[in-house]
């Protein structure tokens, strides 16, 4: 019989699997989208519309006949200093993504954010002068020089897109970082948290959608354009984006930040060769080496970390009374 550190093993790797793919897809598609509609900020605002909706029933079904978790009262110290600004960096980070891959393909915007590890360093630096080892440090630099490889030799190379491609992969890196705090702090169903900065992000978001994309639109023609494969392209990436956030903050809550990274990392790999394979974008040598270095120095920089946190890392295992065990 499989132990219950098997059974773990097996869940989070068939989790991973499903969330690289739907990923990958909602990339794929968010690109095809906004070759024909260049509006990222109303695609941002339709994902947040999608989770928001799509998270009633789940809230509903799941998290209120949950044993393991419950929903609960968020102190107001918290709320302010912690879910809103979290809020605010997941419409930031989510505009900021569409932007990069409205201007250049795909697979460089995910090089570029392989650069995650080098924000996390200077973050955790400066918000909890967190201090790294040697090594940390070194694996840092083929990560720099990989993504400056593939900018080189980029044939779809956009300033626009290279700078928020890097606002995006500093958003979402806060967002790893303070949601785990969150989830361990307040025993918030991590579904929950989910739906709640979905709303946030809604709420803030919306004056902005409505100030520049509406407003854009009202003197914009779409006689060229395929009105009904727009909408129905809005509707998918809004519940492949709902599915993917869904597995990304299963995933976080069942493992440690570092597992996470790890994970995140090969879900780059995944969507970088997918759409190279679905887009067929072109990929000249050097710049399939640069973005080849960027993501061996991402594992340096895991391997690395795994080192420094030897003698406590080990995988998630669920005890008798239900709840998780992460690594510290």
């Amino acid at each position: 019989m499989m132990t219950p550190r098997v059974r773990t093993a097996i869940k989070i790797s068939a989790l991973c699997l499903t969330w690289y793919l739907t990923s990958s897809f909602n990339n794929v598609i968010g690109k095809q989208l906004l070759n024909q509609f260049e509006y990222p900020m109303t695609l941002t605002f339709v994902q947040l519309v999608s989770i928001s909706v799509y998270s009633i029933p789940l809230l509903r079904t799941v998290v209120n006949h949950s044993n393991n978790n419950h929903v609960v009262t968020i102190p107001d110290s918290l709320y302010w200093k912690i879910i809103v600004p979290l809020a605010v960096g997941k419409f930031l980070a989510s505009v900021s993504s569409h932007v990069s891959i409205w201007k250049v393909t795909v697979s460089y915007a995910h090089t570029v954010k392989a650069t995650m590890p080098l924000f996390t360093v200077v973050l955790t630096r400066l918000l909890f002068n967190e201090r790294h080892s040697t090594q940390i440090y070194l694996s840092l630099v083929p990560i720099i020089l990989g993504v400056c490889i593939a900018t080189a030799t980029e044939l779809s190379f956009n300033t626009t897109g290279l700078l928020t491609a890097l606002l995006a992969t500093c958003g979402f890196s806060l967002q790893n970082i303070f949601s785990k705090r969150v989830l361990r702090q307040t025993n918030a169903h991590q579904f929950y948290l989910l739906a709640l900065l979905a709303r946030l992000s809604l709420l803030m978001f919306t004056p902005f959608w409505l100030l520049i994309d509406v407003r854009s639109m009202m003197y914009h023609s779409f006689e060229n354009t395929n009105v009904e494969s727009v909408i129905c392209l809005l509707v998918l990436d809004g519940f492949l984006n709902f599915v993917q956030n869904i597995f990304a903050f299963t995933i976080l809550n069942l493992v440690s930040p570092l597992t996470y990274a790890v994970a995140n990392a090969t879900k780059r790999i995944f969507i970088i060769t997918l759409s190279i394979l679905l887009l067929r974008n072109p990929v000249s040598m050097a710049n399939a080496l640069g973005i080849t270095i960027a993501l061996a120095g991402v594992f340096a920089y895991n391997r690395a970390k795994v080192v420094e946190k030897r003698g406590k890392t080990y995988l998630p295992v669920y005890n008798t009374g239900g709840k998780h065990n992460d690594v510290i």
